[in-house]
C-alpha cells in the first residue's frame, strides 16, 4: 500500500505545471541551450564570437595591406633603378671618346650592328640600345663605313647610321698617276675639285725620298686602300698617302745606300720603278724590266718606253703610234736619254723591290709573247724581233 505522495505508477490527479526555464547561467552548461559564441567567450574556447571573428579579418587586411605595400615598393624601387640605368645609357654622360669606325658589311643583321657598337664602346649598353630602338625605331642602315665617336647618345647614333655611310673608300692603285687619286678624292662629299692636286703641289707634305726643292709628288703616294673621314683636309689625306709610300719603300729595301749601289738617288730609282710598274704588267716580269732599264741607262741607249710617252699625252694605256712617238716632251724616252724626270706613276711595293734588286742580266730589249703576260728578254735586237714574231704568231698584238 503506498502513501499519499507515492505517485509512482500512478497518474496524478490534477495538470502538472511545466518547469520554468532556469535563469541565466543557473542550471545550464556551455552546449545545452546557450549561445555558442558567448559560451564561447566565457568557456575560453569553441566557436569564436563575432567581435574575434571581425578583429581576424582586419588582422588579414592589414597583412595583406603590408604585403601589398612592400611588393610595391619593391616594384618601385626596381622601376626607378631601370629607367635611371637607361637614362644613363641612353643619353652617354660625359664627353664623346675618340673616333671610331664602324663598318656594315652588305646583309649584316641590326643585331650584328648593335654588337659592333657595343664592342667599338660607342654605346655602352647592347641591351638599352635595343629597347631604346624598340620605342624608337631602329634606323635603316646601308652598307659601309660610318665614322663615330665612343661615349654617344643613342639618338645621335641613330640619326649618323640612317643617314648612310660617312667614310668613302679611296683606292690608290699601282699604276694610278697623282691626277687619277686626285679625281677620286675630289669628288668625295666635302671636297673640292682641284683640291687634292694643290694640296699635293703645295710643298706642306714632303717624301723622305723627294729630291731637295721639288714639291711634286708623282709616284711618291702609297699604294692601296684609304677610308677617308669627315672633316679630312685635302693635306691631311695627301700626308696619310705619302707616309704609306715612304714606309713600302723603305721595306722593300730603298735607301741612300741602296741606290748608290745602283749608281742613282732614291728618287731615281723610284722613276725607275715607276716605269718598271707601267712596262712590267705583273710581278713576275718585273725585276727582268728593271735590269732592261739599267742597261739601257749604262750604255747610254734610249730607255724607248712606250709608258712615258703615254704619260706624257696624259693617256694610261693603249697603242702608241709613229706621230705619238715625236711629240717633243722631256717625258718622250724615244727622243730623250736617260730616265723621265720624274715618276709617271705609282709604283707597287714589288716594282720598287725589282728596281732595288734588280738579277744580273745582259738583256736590252723585251717583249710580252703569252696572253697570260709573261714576256721575253733578249739580249740583242734579232732576238727581240724573233720574240714579237712569236708574240704574234699567238694572236698578241
Amino acid at each position: 500500500m503506498s502513501g499519499p505522495d507515492d505517485t509512482d505508477g500512478e497518474e496524478l490527479p490534477w495538470p502538472q505545471p511545466e518547469p520554468e526555464p532556469p535563469a541565466p547561467g543557473e542550471g545550464m552548461v556551455a552546449g545545452e541551450g546557450a549561445d555558442p559564441a558567448e559560451g564561447a567567450e566565457e568557456a575560453g574556447g569553441g566557436t569564436p564570437t563575432r567581435t574575434q571573428r571581425k578583429a581576424a579579418r582586419t588582422a588579414r587586411v592589414r597583412r595583406r595591406r603590408r604585403v601589398v605595400a612592400a611588393v610595391g615598393g619593391a616594384l618601385l624601387v626596381v622601376v626607378l633603378a631601370f629607367t635611371l640605368w637607361y637614362e644613363l645609357e641612353s643619353h652617354a654622360l660625359g664627353p664623346e671618346g675618340p673616333q671610331v669606325v664602324v663598318t656594315v658589311h652588305e646583309g649584316e643583321s641590326m643585331d650584328g650592328i648593335v654588337t659592333s657598337l657595343s664592342q667599338q664602346h660607342v654605346i655602352g649598353s647592347s641591351l638599352a640600345f635595343r629597347i631604346s630602338n624598340f620605342f624608337h625605331g631602329a634606323p635603316s642602315v646601308l652598307p659601309g663605313s660610318y665614322a663615330l665617336h665612343q661615349n654617344q647618345t643613342f639618338s645621335e647614333v641613330r640619326a649618323l647610321l640612317a643617314a648612310g655611310p660617312n667614310i668613302y673608300p679611296v683606292d690608290v692603285r699601282p699604276g694610278f698617276t697623282l691626277s687619277e687619286v686626285a679625281a677620286q678624292v675630289d669628288s668625295l662629299p666635302g671636297h673640292a675639285q682641284g683640291g687634292f692636286a694643290a694640296a699635293a703641289g703645295s710643298g706642306a707634305v714632303h717624301s723622305v725620298f723627294s729630291p731637295p726643292g721639288s714639291n711634286n709628288l708623282e709616284g711618291m703616294l702609297g699604294t692601296g686602300s684609304y677610308l677617308i673621314l669627315p672633316g679630312e683636309t685635302a693635306v691631311t689625306i695627301v700626308r696619310a698617302m705619302v707616309q704609306r709610300f715612304d714606309q713600302d719603300a723603305q721595306a722593300a729595301g730603298l735607301s741612300t745606300a741602296s741606290a748608290t749601289a745602283l749608281g742613282l738617288t732614291p728618287y731615281q730609282v723610284i722613276i725607275a720603278a715607276s716605269v718598271v710598274e707601267k712596262e712590267g704588267y705583273i710581278p713576275v716580269n718585273m725585276p727582268d724590266v728593271a735590269r732592261v732599264i739599267y742597261n739601257r741607262l749604262a750604255r747610254d741607249m734610249p730607255l724607248q718606253m712606250d709608258s712615258t710617252v703615254l704619260y706624257a699625252l696624259g693617256q694610261d694605256g693603249g697603242p702608241v703610234t709613229s706621230q705619238d712617238l715625236k711629240i717633243q716632251s722631256p717625258y718622250n724616252t724615244y727622243l730623250n736619254l736617260g730616265l723621265p724626270p720624274t715618276p709617271i706613276c705609282m709604283p707597287s711595293s714589288d716594282a720598287i723591290d725589282a728596281a732595288v734588286h734588280p738579277p744580273p742580266g745582259a738583256w736590252l730589249y723585251f717583249v710580252l709573247v703569252d696572253k697570260d703576260g709573261r714576256m721575253a728578254f733578249s739580249d740583242t735586237y734579232a732576238e727581240q724581233l724573233a720574240n714579237e714574231a712569236l708574240g704574234k704568231s699567238r694572236g698578241l698584238p
